[in-house]
């Protein structure tokens, strides 16, 4: 059977969007979700289920997220092999083996542009890179995460389309539970 990452957006950041992972593996079970496990606290949830477009799946968490745990965030889910491909599709291999932490990989909900990818690059004041490629963005911030003006708002401003970053120390984790 197919295994799933489901990457909630902007959870157990600070005060707002909290969800605790026992909450989050009752939700997907109840929905008929197989072998659910959450990874890590940042809202990753792997998951086996008969194969559906990832659309779909994003479109059933979501709504139970918002009727259940009264949470109203994005989605963003890949199966496996998707979730491989971006993996093996980074353009910034030498970031992930000497700076894994200030390298993010961001699955996009919707495609993108080159032009809005470009635009993107001229708003960045900072030593902070950007590529796409398909539908994820992938991001190295030299300088840190924290004091970046590259945040997550102004990356959906300028591309048109929400998603959610995770560091490639985390993109490994994920990519682990998949295969176990």
């Amino acid at each position: 059977m197919p295994a799933f990452v489901a990457l909630l957006r902007a959870v157990n950041l600070g005060p707002h969007n909290k969800v605790s992972m026992v909450q989050l593996k009752e939700l997907a079970e109840g929905l008929g979700l197989l072998e659910s496990r959450t990874l890590l606290q940042s809202g990753n949830l792997v998951f086996q289920a008969k194969a559906r477009a990832s659309a779909a799946f994003e479109k059933l968490l979501e709504d139970a997220l918002a009727k259940k745990l009264s949470l109203k965030t994005p989605v963003l889910v890949r199966s496996a092999s998707e979730w491989q491909a971006a993996l093996d599709a980074n353009p910034f291999a030498g970031e992930a083996k000497s700076d894994p932490s200030h390298l993010l990989v961001m699955p996009l909900k919707t495609k993108v542009e080159k032009t809005a990818v470009a635009e993107l690059t001229k708003a960045i004041v900072g030593r902070e890179r950007v590529k796409l490629v398909g539908q994820v963005l992938y991001l190295v911030y030299p300088d840190g995460i924290g004091e970046s003006k590259l945040t997550a708002a102004l990356i959906e401003k300028e591309i048109g389309a929400a998603g959610t970053a995770r560091n490639w120390n985390t993109a490994q984790k994920i990519a682990a539970a998949l295969e176990a």
